[in-house]
Formats: C-alpha cells, sequence, structure tokens
C-alpha cells in the first residue's frame, strides 16, 4: 500500500513537468530567431567552464616546466596557454552576455504574447463566468506571474542543459583523480535539492489558495486610489477604515510570506552545510594525494577547481529542476485557465425564416448559476417590427435579465427565443449582435475621446466622424459636444491628461447616442437610459426618440411611467414574471399593479 501511494506521488510529480515542452514551444513560436540564439549561446556557455579549467593545469604544468629547467626553459608555451585561455574568458563572457540579452528580449515578447492569450480566451467566455468569483480567482492566478514563468522555465531548460555539459566534462576531468569524487559531488548537492523542492511546493501552494484575499487587496486598493469612488470614500470617511483592512489584509498575507521564507532560508542554509563540508573533504583528500606527488601540482589545481565549479554547477542543475517544478506548478495555472471548456455557439444563420414575425420569448425560464430561485419564469411576449415593448417592475425583478438573454449573454434553461421565426439559438451570434444596439444601465465611460465613446457602438465605424455627428444627433448630445474644448476631438473623463469629465446626464446622452451608431441595428434595448436626466431633458428626449426609430423594435427599461406610457405595449414583471401586459390605457383600466405604481409616482410630481 505504502509503495503504490509513493508510486502515485512520484507519477504526481513528474506529471507536473508536462508544461516544459509546451512552454519551449510558446517560446520558439515568439521568437524562433531569439530561441535559437539562446540555445545556442547556451551551448557554448555550458562548454567553455570544463575547457578553461584544463587550459589552467596546462598553464601550471608548463609554468612549473619552465621553472625546472631554468634559464634554457621555455617561455613561449605557457604564455601561448595564457592566450588561450583569454580568449575563452573572452567567449565564455560574451556568451553569457548575449544570454542576458536575448532573455531580457524574450522576456518583454513573451510577456505581451502570454497576456494576449489570457485577454483573447477572456473574450470566448460567457458572461457566466465573469460573474462568478471562482473563476475571477482562476483569472487571477492565471495572470498573475504567468507572463515570466514560461521564460524562467525555458531559461532553466537551456540552463540545465548548459550544466549538464559542464558536468560531463568536469566528470571526465575528474573521473581520471577518483570516481568516488564524482559520486561525493553528486550526493552532497541533494539534501538541498530536496529541501528547495519541498518549500517551492509550498510556496505555490499558498499562492494558490489566497487568491480571493489578493483579489480583496487590490479592490481595496481601487476604492482608495480610483478618481470614481473617491468622492464617496471622503464624504463618508471611509479612508482609515478601507486603510485598516488593507493594512490588516497585508499582514495577514506577510506573515504567512514571512514564516515561509524564514523556514526556507534556514533549512537551505543548513542544508548547504552539506555541500560545504564535502568540498573541504575533497580539498584535502587532493592537497594529500598533491604532496605525495601521486598527482601534479597543475592536477591538484584543476581538480580543486574543477570540484568547486563541478559542485556549483551541480548544485545549480538542481536547483534548475527546483524551479522548473515550481514553473510548471505555476503554469498549470495559466493552461488551466486557457484550457477552460466552454460551449462555443454553434448557430450560423445570417437571416431568419420570417423577417415580418419580429422577436418571441416562448415560456423562457433562467437561473443564474449557484442560485435556488429562477431570475425569470415562463416569459412569453412577442414584438413585432417597429414596436416598442416598456419593461417596467421593482429591482431584482428580472428586467434586464430578461435583456441579457435577448443579446445572447446568457442561455434560457428552458422555452425559446425566436427573431425572425428563428430561434435565437441558431443565428451566428455577430450577426445577431449587429442588429441591437443597446445601453445598459451601468454603461462604461471609456477614458477615450468623444467620438470614440460614441463609435464603439459600431467598432467597423469607430473612425468614421459623420456617423458620430449622426448619432449624436439622434442621441440629443451634438449640442452640448459642439461646446466642449476640441468637439468631437476632446478627451473624457480624469485618468489622461487634459480630460473633460461630464454630468451623469451628458454621460447617458453619450451611451444613448452609442446605441444609435449602430444605424443598421433593427432592435434598441435602452436599460434606463434617462436615469440621470431631468424630467425637462427626458420629456425632450422620448419625444424626439419616438421620431428616429420608427421602424425599431425597442425595449425600453424605465422606472419613469412618463417614459413607458410612449409604448405600444407594457410589460409588469414581478418577482421574475409577468404580471401584467397592456397598454397604458388598458393596464389604468384594470387597476392592477401598474396603476398602483402610476398612481404613487404621479402622486410625487403634484
Amino acid at each position: 500500500m505504502k509503495t503504490k501511494k509513493n508510486r502515485n506521488t512520484l507519477r504526481q510529480s513528474l506529471a507536473v513537468f508536462r508544461y516544459s515542452g509546451r512552454a519551449i514551444g510558446l517560446v520558439w513560436t515568439t521568437s524562433r530567431a531569439l530561441t535559437i540564439i539562446l540555445a545556442t549561446l547556451t551551448l557554448v556557455a555550458g562548454l567553455l567552464p570544463a575547457a578553461i579549467a584544463y587550459i589552467g593545469k596546462l598553464i601550471v604544468d608548463a609554468v612549473v616546466l619552465s621553472a625546472q629547467a631554468g634559464a634554457d626553459g621555455d617561455i613561449s608555451r605557457p604564455l601561448m596557454y595564457v592566450g588561450l585561455e583569454a580568449i575563452a574568458v573572452i567567449l565564455l563572457a560574451g556568451s553569457q552576455r548575449g544570454l542576458t540579452i536575448c532573455q531580457s528580449l524574450l522576456r518583454a515578447l513573451l510577456g505581451q504574447r502570454v497576456n494576449l492569450l489570457i485577454l483573447e480566451k477572456s473574450l470566448t467566455l460567457d458572461l457566466k463566468y465573469f460573474e462568478d468569483s471562482e473563476f475571477y480567482d482562476k483569472l487571477l492566478n492565471a495572470r498573475r506571474e504567468a507572463s515570466v514563468r514560461p521564460l524562467s522555465l525555458v531559461n532553466r531548460t537551456f540552463g540545465l542543459v548548459q550544466n549538464a555539459l559542464s558536468l560531463v566534462t568536469y566528470g571526465i576531468l575528474l573521473v581520471k583523480f577518483s570516481v568516488w569524487a564524482v559520486i561525493v559531488l553528486i550526493l552532497a548537492a541533494m539534501p538541498a535539492f530536496i529541501g528547495e523542492t519541498k518549500f517551492a511546493g509550498e510556496a505555490f501552494r499558498l499562492f494558490s489558495w489566497r487568491a480571493p484575499e489578493t483579489r480583496q487587496q487590490h479592490y481595496l486598493e481601487n476604492l482608495l486610489a480610483r478618481e470614481d469612488f473617491v468622492t464617496e470614500v471622503k464624504l463618508y470617511q471611509l479612508g482609515e477604515m478601507l486603510l485598516g483592512r488593507y493594512r490588516q489584509l497585508f499582514n495577514n498575507l506577510y506573515g504567512e510570506d514571512r514564516d515561509l521564507t524564514l523556514r526556507r532560508g534556514w533549512w537551505g542554509y543548513l542544508l548547504s552545510l552539506v555541500s560545504t563540508t564535502a568540498f573541504y573533504l575533497a580539498y584535502g583528500w587532493i592537497v594529500i594525494e598533491t604532496v605525495l606527488g601521486k598527482i601534479s601540482l597543475g592536477d591538484m589545481t584543476m581538480y580543486l577547481t574543477v570540484f568547486r565549479q563541478g559542485q556549483s554547477t551541480f548544485s545549480a542543475a538542481l536547483t534548475s529542476i527546483g524551479g522548473m517544478y515550481e514553473d510548471n506548478l505555476y503554469l498549470s495555472n495559466l493552461y488551466d485557465f486557457l484550457e477552460e471548456q466552454t460551449p462555443q455557439p454553434w448557430g450560423t444563420a445570417s437571416k431568419g425564416i420570417n423577417p415580418k414575425d419580429g422577436i418571441r420569448f416562448e415560456n423562457v425560464s433562467f437561473t443564474y448559476p449557484g442560485n435556488l430561485k429562477p431570475a425569470l419564469q415562463n416569459i412569453s411576449l412577442h414584438l413585432k417590427p417597429g414596436e416598442k415593448l416598456a419593461i417596467v417592475g421593482e429591482n431584482g425583478s428580472g428586467k434586464t435579465t430578461l435583456i441579457k438573454l435577448l443579446t445572447r449573454l446568457y442561455t434560457p434553461d428552458s422555452g425559446r427565443i425566436t427573431l425572425d421565426g428563428l430561434d435565437l439559438q441558431e443565428w451566428d451570434v455577430e450577426v445577431l449582435r449587429r442588429r441591437i444596439g443597446v445601453i445598459f444601465q451601468n454603461f462604461v465611460r471609456y477614458q477615450f475621446t468623444v467620438g470614440e465613446n460614441i463609435g464603439v457602438g459600431d467598432v467597423e465605424y469607430l473612425e468614421d466622424t459623420n456617423r458620430w455627428q449622426k448619432a449624436a444627433q439622434k442621441g440629443m448630445a451634438q449640442p452640448f459636444i459642439n461646446q466642449l474644448p476640441n468637439s468631437f476631438q476632446t478627451q473624457l473623463g480624469r485618468w489622461f491628461k487634459g480630460g473633460q469629465e461630464l454630468s451623469g446626464g451628458q454621460w447617458q446622452k453619450i451611451a444613448l447616442s452609442r446605441a444609435f451608431m449602430r444605424s443598421r441595428a433593427d432592435i434598441l434595448v435602452l436599460d434606463e437610459p434617462t436615469s440621470a436626466m431631468d424630467a425637462q431633458a427626458e420629456y425632450e428626449i422620448f419625444n424626439h426618440f419616438r421620431t428616429v426609430t420608427k421602424n425599431q423594435m425597442v425595449f425600453l427599461i424605465s422606472h419613469r411611467f412618463s417614459t413607458v406610457r410612449m409604448a405600444d405595449n407594457i410589460m409588469v414583471i414581478e418577482s421574475g414574471k409577468v404580471v401584467e401586459q397592456g397598454t397604458h390605457e388598458e393596464l389604468l383600466a384594470t387597476g392592477g399593479q401598474y396603476a398602483k405604481l402610476f398612481l404613487l409616482q404621479a402622486a410625487g410630481y403634484q
């Protein structure tokens, strides 16, 4: 039983090295030229140290022979060896410098490559992944150190090859002295290697387990340093409380790091004494052999150099293996993230079978992952081309969830949604989304220029100034844009130099204009599009809105009943269910939930 357990442990330890080949492949595809140069310089740097040690022996023996010959001694031979050693040292220094340059260049290229891989993978993931805290931990673990670990692994792999070449040449020289010297060299380095590998595994587990705490620390940093949080932090005097939490988190993380660092350093020192003891035992042995005349002074010099450098090289080789083990552990996070299995959209349709049918929800239900209570239950509705549907209900009733299903950010658990008579799942998702212009309640305030903020509504025409102007006119943003310092070229936000900040209502007009950028979109989704505007601006917007959306299907979510009454049809949602549906007049006549909410809101204006 114990043997089987040991076998499984060994198998798991070896399995973690499976990412080494992939890391080399990643570096190779990042820059083949630099990888070849790196491999060549590694080969040169691996062979030269032993050659330098051997030339050193030849110098000493040649000097001794010349000294013994006296005035008749040949000085040219020792000088020739000195010249050869100088050339070898120059080549070694050049190869080491070249390795440093290659590693620096590859580090920059590889960091960019890995970050792109992570970001490209993020673009393929559904919305549910970004609303899952465990996914964020996986993403954080993948991004932290992932940009440096592949190159570190490749450097260590090449370093291991370099050390192996050096060790072979050292072994050839040292075995002439004694096979036992080679055995002592190997055994003396093993304890430090075992200890380092053990602590590398502990460091990785510590790194992985505390991803939530690290993410919370980053969040607190944002609260204290971001311009969109600082106003409330100051007014509510939250600074000291947030700093206190930040310090507490740091102290907890630092305490764990400190304990591991101290134990790693202490045991590393104790185990390194084994190597030091072995070296000086060998040192004494070689000195005795020289005094007894069994080896020459040049041999003694070479063997001492070879043993010291061999011990150091073997220790470095084992450290490389331990480091490779650690790098593989970290890369497992990266590849676990990159290989996250996600259902891929299978629809390919670019047009429906009945263009006059519009949008239908047929008994659609949906529950968020991890929740027990459904967000939507048996929702049915029909919106024909050109019609406007207003959706009202309390916060959390499921209004925005319905829009997320319509835009294919989520897939219904049951029921189906059709567009032009065809199930949404059968549509090519890119074609579908090009037909939708949307403004969410929590729209993004891009730190771009005004024109780019509007242009992102249709990235295909991001730089089209004519479309900017037409969209801004439809979104009623044109008047205040004309008053900005550089009109559509004005930088927005405070993150970059010269940026202008807008009011909440102005930002909403920018977001509304963004939705209108998709001139070919026949579906408009407006989630609280005027919540930051005053009543007069809102009234003007919606009067204008009816004119510019005559031929479009519109989903309008709003808490203000003065705006929803302009819709052709109104749907009231409560706890994920449709409780009422009809025109404004029909719902008032019914005297149900809508009428109650409308009269309550109307009373507030009297």
